[in-house]
């Protein structure tokens, strides 16, 4: 066994510049993702697994409202929270998710509950909120979810005329790891896009799209526009780029992410590797992120030029 592990987290990409964010909201970001990655790293200086360190760390992000996913999503635009959420397992390449739920405290717990019972990948909407029932998870009622400032966000959205995502803030929320032991995991967790309608789903939840583990390659979470890194394949598209040609992971990441803005799209990923390597990429102005490793390295950043 080595004792060299790594997990990175991020809290969305997209239009986050110093000019943009009050000092309120930059250090509540800062505070998020560093107790998101207090509480991953533990897992893995236990010995623990890269699996059960990106739930641990994603469950944090899902709680705070800073983030969008979980507690203060964004909202449709009939003002409810439609939550969906992805994760792997690099080592047998075992995945779950769920899309369009709005009841399960913690849509990651979800998407683990539908990836341990294997029957299944991909749950949504009602099914998968009887499904949650059925496993025992704590639930939440929609007040837990709806915040008065994404109401608010909602509003505003609808008096410009009803065009969503118009600041082009993706506050999805996703964790990559790499254990002690070579193996590597993925999950992620999103309220998708302010406004959204008639079922949108996003890449969130989508194994290959924004969420992919496979312990040859990488592990991967996404966030961005999400019908952009649909068409791509982002998450898959990094790991086969690596595994079929040997690509270093910051290469490969680079390389899809040009394409998704070749394409009109944009935001960033999340990689490592079972050598532990630790690699974002965006194209944004701003990604919140951050990344921490068994010889004490540790960052958190959210504009471009940190």
């Amino acid at each position: 066994m080595d004792n060299r592990w790594t997990l990175l987290v991020h809290g969305g990409a997209g239009m986050m510049t110093r000019e943009r964010l009050t000092p309120e909201q930059d250090k509540g970001t800062r505070a998020g993702l560093n107790a998101a990655l207090d509480a991953g790293s533990a897992v893995l200086a236990a010995g623990g697994t890269a699996l059960d360190a990106v739930a641990a760390a994603v469950r944090v992000l899902e709680d705070d409202s800073h983030f969008n996913s979980g507690r203060g999503a964004a909202l449709t635009w009939d003002g409810a929270a439609e939550l969906d959420a992805a994760i792997m397992n690099g080592r047998d390449r075992r995945a779950g998710a769920v899309a369009g739920v709005g009841a399960t405290r913690n849509p990651v717990d979800l998407a683990r509950a539908v990836m341990e019972d294997g029957a299944h990948v991909l749950l949504s909407g009602a099914g998968a909120d009887d499904f949650s029932l059925h496993r025992g998870l704590a639930q939440a009622a929609a007040d837990w979810f709806v915040l008065p400032e994404r109401a608010a966000q909602l509003e505003e959205l609808k008096a410009r005329g009803g065009t969503f995502d118009v600041e082009m803030k993706y506050g999805t929320v996703g964790a990559v790891a790499c254990d002690a032991h070579g193996h590597v995991a993925a999950a992620t967790s999103t309220g998708g896009v302010t406004g959204k309608r008639w079922g949108r789903i996003g890449d969130s939840p989508l194994i290959g799209a924004g969420t992919y583990a496979d312990d040859r390659s990488g592990a991967v979470s996404a966030t961005g526009s999400g019908e952009f890194f649909i068409r791509a394949g982002v998450a898959h598209e990094i790991c086969a780029r690596v595994r079929l040609t040997g690509e270093p992971l910051q290469v490969a990441a680079d390389a899809v992410m040009a394409d998704v803005a070749e394409l009109g799209g944009s935001g960033g990923v999340i990689v490592t590797g079972p050598e532990g390597d630790a690699v974002w990429s965006f194209t944004t102005l701003g990604m919140n992120r951050g990344r921490v490793t068994s010889g004490g390295e540790r960052t958190v950043a959210i504009y471009n030029d940190e």
